[in-house]
């Protein structure tokens, strides 16, 4: 188990590679990575805000809950914060479990809690100018409430 809330970038394909190495017996090994949009060339800058402390409680809180719900070996959230460039990572999620199915599922369960319900605050600039604060989408909110 592991929570990173971080301001600097990392090496997407390293965390994969070091994630799968140390997932035992798992037989499954699932990875997601967001990434900032372009928004068709609109988007200039993203800047990501969070209360420290209180965001990796709640991520922790989340990633217990995963694993309480599906047979998960190891189970890794990263995500980012500060101002983000179009193409970057902002975060990643991984899960291990000895089979495909709980993998995969725990891997959306996350990724659909960390873009509906995590403290985290999105402001986009755009060559305009300050576009404002990011609200919820209405899909983020339909796909949170399958699980």
């Amino acid at each position: 188990m592991a929570v990173r809330v971080q301001s600097a970038a990392f090496d997407y394909g390293a965390e994969c590679a070091a994630f799968a190495q140390g997932a035992g017996d798992a037989g499954a090994v699932v990875t997601f990575a967001g990434i900032v949009r372009d928004e068709g060339g609109r988007l200039s800058a993203m800047e990501i805000e969070h209360y420290p402390g209180m965001t990796e409680r709640a991520l922790a809180a989340i990633e217990d809950e995963a694993r309480e719900r599906w047979h998960l070996s190891d189970a890794l959230i990263i995500h980012r914060f500060g101002p983000l460039a179009p193409g970057e990572i902002i975060m990643m999620v991984a899960t291990a479990a000895r089979h495909r199915g709980d993998a995969f599922a725990a891997a959306e369960y996350l990724m659909d809690y960390l873009k509906s319900r995590a403290p985290f605050w999105k402001k986009e600039t755009t060559a305009k100018g300050d576009a404002g604060w990011v609200d919820a989408r209405e899909s983020d909110e339909a796909a949170l409430k399958r699980w």
